[in-house]
């Protein structure tokens, strides 16, 4: 997938079909509206393309950011975008719904047809609705084709909904939303040494960054890919209240991968959630601490070992 930065001409020699949206989280309505822009590509001999745009300073729209910049822009190649183009809110909030179709739309994109949720609004001030993008596009003989928005328990599904749910511990209601376990691949750090001095169990130190959604504290049985293979491992995400005094200590997460040793430090693996197992808690003895951590990695490989997890 090609991803460009700044309002500029992709790569469409025949013309695009574009998916419209923020797709924080790719989640299962995006990836609804990403893949009817694919499928349409595939079957008219066009580009499959999307638009979307970063906010200044790392904001996010609605809360903090579900996935990663690399995480988001691998889910949305994986469902066969080829030209992607995500410019800074800055370069076009203050283009009339006209001019966004004009200079994004036509001259940006070449677009033949393009696809949006129905609650897609666009140019500045959000004035253009669905309705109004129909009629901006007629004129340039662009085809709009909206998606109806992906449902889960009787609700729409919604990047709203998925940060309640991972920072409440509702792990299976937030990666049934994503449509693929929620994943995280910040830079392994340095920590206190606490696991391999004192617990005998060392782990994988991948602190959230302040723009990043986190989840609700508590132990959670993950996979972290490492040398191109998925090592099963326990992950512990809190301000470790039986190491540290610090009511105000910073919020940690540490992964014990039970059947790996090397140094990953610098290296950013990827990281996914797949069940919440219990709350962070104070232990008595660093004992029942560690007691706990290598419980949850064998339910860990357990978990795994039963599953068809590709």
């Amino acid at each position: 997938m090609q991803i460009y930065h700044t309002l500029t001409s992709v790569k469409a020699p025949r013309g695009s079909a574009v998916a419209l949206g923020y797709f924080d989280g790719v989640h299962c309505g995006h990836r609804q509206v990403l893949c009817a822009a694919v499928e349409y590509a595939v079957h008219n001999g066009l580009t499959p393309a999307a638009f979307t745009f970063e906010l200044p300073g790392n904001q996010t729209l609605k809360g903090g950011r579900i996935l990663s910049p690399r995480q988001k822009h691998l889910r949305v190649e994986a469902l066969g975008i080829e030209q992607y183009l995500e410019p800074p809110f800055e370069a076009f909030r203050a283009l009339s719904p006209e001019d966004f179709v004009r200079q994004v739309l036509v001259d940006c994109f070449a677009a033949k047809a393009v696809f949006c949720g129905d609650n897609f609004t666009f140019g500045a001030r959000a004035a253009g609705n669905v309705d109004m993008l129909r009629t901006l596009c007629e004129p340039w003989g662009i085809r709009v084709e909206i998606v109806r928005m992906a449902q889960y328990g009787a609700q729409a599904v919604s990047s709203t909904r998925i940060r309640a749910a991972l920072e409440e511990g509702r792990l299976d209601d937030a990666n049934a939303m994503l449509g693929a376990p929620y994943a995280i691949d910040w830079q392994v750090t340095h920590g206190k040494g606490v696991g391999s001095s004192r617990l005998g169990t060392p782990t994988v130190n991948q602190n959230y960054p302040a723009d990043a959604l986190q989840p609700c504290a508590g132990v959670y049985l993950t996979r972290i890919r490492i040398q191109d293979r998925w090592w099963p491992a326990a992950t512990g995400i809190g301000r470790r209240p039986t190491v540290e005094t610090d009511a105000k200590a910073a919020v940690t997460c540490e992964t014990y991968v039970p059947d790996f040793s090397g140094d990953l430090y610098g290296t950013a693996p990827v990281l996914e959630f797949h069940r919440y197992l219990c709350p962070i808690r104070k232990f008595r003895s660093l004992e029942e601490l560690s007691a706990l951590i290598r419980s949850a990695a064998e339910q860990s490989k357990a978990y795994f070992a039963a599953q068809t997890v590709k």
